[in-house]
């Protein structure tokens, strides 16, 4: 397989992941896929930001989660996000240290 076509399969996956996370099931909560994935929309978006800037292509983070949410951060959060119990903002914690770093 020639590198085009293989980041044209890439791209396509990433698109159905965001489709899947995004239209599918938006009611899978970020801290359950960070709990038991490791990574979460936000990651994402952090990983298309940084792929972004990577080619000189400037972008913030909110244009980057605009990209995968669809919309403003903001807006999926009072559409979609629920209030987490102390157990699984506990295991979140773990979790974000684990894959992604520490929370400063």
């Amino acid at each position: 397989m020639d590198d085009a076509t293989r980041t044209e399969l890439e791209a396509a996956a990433f698109r159905a992941l965001v489709h899947h996370l995004m239209v599918k099931r938006p009611d899978v909560q970020n801290i359950d896929l960070m709990n038991l994935g490791g990574f979460c929309r936000n990651c994402l978006s952090r990983w298309y930001q940084e792929a972004a800037n990577a080619r000189g292509i400037a972008m913030t983070k909110d244009e980057a989660r605009e990209v995968v949410y669809g919309m403003p951060y903001a807006d999926w959060v009072a559409q979609h996000q629920t209030e987490a119990d102390a157990g699984k903002k506990a295991a979140f914690d773990k979790a974000f240290e684990q894959n992604v770093g520490r929370k400063d």
